[in-house]
């Protein structure tokens, strides 16, 4: 299983128009693969949209953009001009996550937290991690931990969702055994608040 995390920068204000456009076209992009999650940002990087798809390797992942490409309902009607940038991320699941998507009403604000490590650092991360994990989920789930395969190496991204902000900081202020469960080498972190879309599986 790999996880495609795509996110366009969109100017100010776009957003709303943005994802009435998603809502509309995605019934016609779902009759190929279902999305896996959709956000928008509400703290740290501001103005974009971030959306999940999940697919079973690279090829399928080619056969149904090609194939959705086809129809004349996707992609999404965004306002010509309201989108800046598009990134597209491949990222593999760790072993231990779950599965993103399938109508999981898991909280109503999203933390992504994106490290960058030195060569060579992932696999120790992943051996901490499973270790540690089961503690930190008794407070609240891990709705994905994945690094990458493509582009910017040696990342590695976890999500975390939460009833509200109040949740966030109350959950980050107790003391839990083994954790946080790092791995050396770590070199750069990056954090963002997102709000899922009202159709998102990940709500």
């Amino acid at each position: 299983m790999i996880y495609e995390v795509r996110t366009y920068d969109l100017k100010p204000g776009a957003i709303p128009q943005a994802e009435e456009a998603f809502a509309e076209a995605l019934p016609h992009r779902e009759k190929y693969g279902p999305i896996a999650a959709f956000w928008h940002t509400d703290i740290g990087p501001l103005n974009q949209i971030i959306h999940v798809w999940g697919y079973k390797d690279l090829a399928e992942r080619d056969q149904i953009r090609g194939d959705a490409g086809k129809d004349p309902n996707w992609p999404p009607k965004i306002t010509p001009g309201n989108i800046l940038n598009m990134n597209s991320e491949i990222w593999n699941p760790a072993p231990f996550m779950k599965p993103l998507g399938g109508d999981q009403a898991l909280g109503g604000v999203y933390e992504m937290r994106t490290y960058t490590y030195e060569p060579g650092s992932i696999p120790e991360l992943l051996k901490r991690w499973t270790a540690a994990l089961p503690e930190r989920e008794k407070h609240s789930p891990l709705a994905a931990g994945m690094f990458t395969e493509f582009g910017g190496l040696n990342r590695w991204m976890h999500i975390w969702p939460y009833k509200d902000m109040n949740h966030r900081a109350e959950i980050r202020a107790k003391k839990i055994d083994g954790w946080p469960s790092g791995a050396p080498g770590r070199v750069r972190q990056e954090n963002k608040i997102m709000i899922p879309a009202s159709f998102s599986p990940m709500h």
